[in-house]
């Protein structure tokens, strides 16, 4: 039996309840994420394949075990070579240098403009160069979404760079049935609309969903960040993504008050839902995705190299945001969508993916298993948490579950710091002893309370996270 650790935030199997999920974070902070690692886990897993999520920790000091639990590290990745996600790369790249099992790097993007200038990415050159080094002295290629970052990684000498895509869009193996199931978009029309924080308040697509949603009363927004979710559920304006007011899942836009917002912590339950949608649009390279997965037509607008390469190589149907009109009406989106490259050339491209997985020693459950029966047997035998939706609910089962999570922690919390506190004073106890009678009474008063207060704060977190 052949054991692949897989980067991801959690395993497709892993029923993580809502409140934990958004507490733990097993999205990775975007959702989206967990679109492209649950198909990999899907591909991978075959009869003689266990596939085992790692949790996206990057621990180093893990680099011994790894090397005698595992045979590979797979290791799917978005738009990873970028400046914000440096610290992260060295930290990857560190553990990387350590193993001496395969690793194998499935869809890794460079980002930068719709004008393909990695001038951006020039300060952090020396991380890329270290991180496809150790990743190629363990495998025979590195798997890139697109054309952009093909250019990019052999414009730094790499050769053994392959063009893979990404490997969400193979979560269905060689089939991929998307088609128009109506002539065209109307008013009852059921639309989902995504898009980023920056793209809604620096690139007009805020205009552009106010405008559709005073015209299409069934218009839903689909966030994927993890503040996002967090402002939905527990109407927590902490984090600084809460000042952009324009994000419909900000309490105080029109489109939170009249429920039409979500966010999904599995993408079974995301895809399941965007099948009943007749279109979607929008910033978010796998919220589109997600919906194209479920044989629903999408459009994407590009803000950036990472969304733009990938919809060139698949061919998806898409616009570039820069130039979109602030009454884009997704009516004409939808009528000017083409889906023929996209599905027509999709054999090819699967038969490419695999033959890339083939040369890195990995089996796929469509060449070497059931085409994935059994993993999608498992799935359905879950009840997933559904969409997080906005508080606006005053019911007491809306204020139960999350309460009685509240309560869960505080209590856990609670024995925490009782054997804390029972350790503190065992420890304090044995470093008076033999001390003189005064001393032997033990430290002052003040140092237990300073010792309450610091076993105290995670109490104190505990409620912060649920305000989170």
């Amino acid at each position: 039996m052949q054991r692949i650790l897989l980067r991801s935030g959690k395993s497709p199997f892993d029923v993580v309840p809502l409140e934990e999920a958004l507490h733990q974070d097993v999205i990775a902070t975007n959702s989206g994420n967990l679109i492209f690692s649950d198909a990999t886990h899907k591909i991978l897993q075959t009869p003689g394949t266990e596939v085992v999520s790692n949790g996206i920790r990057t621990d180093v000091a893990a680099a011994g075990r790894i090397n005698e639990e595992y045979d590979a590290f797979v290791v799917p990745l978005a738009n990873a070579f970028r400046p914000s996600f440096e610290p992260q790369l060295r930290r990857l790249t560190r553990l990387i240098s350590r193993l001496r099992i395969p690793v194998v790097v499935v869809g890794v993007g460079a980002q930068a403009g719709l004008n393909y200038n990695p001038a951006r990415l020039k300060p952090m050159e020396a991380s890329v160069r270290e991180f496809v080094s150790a990743v190629l002295d363990r495998s025979a290629s590195i798997g890139v979404r697109g054309e952009f970052t093909e250019s990019y990684l052999r414009g730094l000498g790499f050769q053994d760079v392959d063009v893979i895509g990404c490997p969400s869009l193979f979560m269905h193996g060689k089939d991929l049935a998307v088609a128009k199931g109506r002539p065209a978009l109307t008013a009852d029309s059921r639309i989902a609309v995504n898009g980023s924080h920056g793209a809604m308040e620096k690139q007009g697509l805020d205009q552009v969903v106010r405008w559709a949603h005073a015209r299409y009363p069934r218009l839903r927004f689909i966030g994927q960040n993890l503040s996002d979710a967090r402002q939905l559920h527990w109407r927590d304006l902490s984090h600084p993504n809460a000042a952009v007011t324009a994000m419909p899942t900000h309490p105080d836009h029109p489109m939170y008050r009249e429920d039409k917002v979500r966010v999904y912590i599995d993408p079974v339950t995301w895809i399941d839902d965007l099948r009943a949608f007749d279109f979607s649009y929008g910033s978010r390279i796998h919220g589109n995705i997600a919906a194209l997965l479920a044989g629903t037509p999408a459009t994407v607008l590009c803000g950036d190299s990472r969304t733009l390469e990938l919809c060139r190589y698949f061919e998806i149907p898409h616009r570039r945001i820069d130039k979109l009109p602030g009454d884009l009406d997704p009516a004409a989106l939808y009528e000017e969508a083409d889906f023929g490259g996209l599905t027509g050339g999709h054999e090819e491209r699967f038969a490419r993916f695999t033959a890339f997985l083939d040369r890195n020693g990995l089996a796929n459950t469509f060449s070497h298993g059931d085409s994935g029966a059994a993993f999608e047997a498992r799935l359905r035998s879950l009840r997933f948490p559904a969409g997080v939706a906005p508080w606006n609910e005053t019911d007491i089962a809306s204020l139960s579950s999350r309460f009685g999570w509240l309560q869960s922690r505080v209590s856990e919390l609670s024995l925490e710091n009782a054997r804390l506190q029972r350790e503190l004073e065992r420890g304090g106890a044995k470093a008076w002893a033999g001390k003189s009678p005064a001393a032997a009474a033990g430290p002052p008063v003040s140092v237990y309370r300073r010792a309450r207060r610091v076993v105290g704060r995670p109490i104190r977190r505990a409620f912060q996270s649920g305000r989170q």
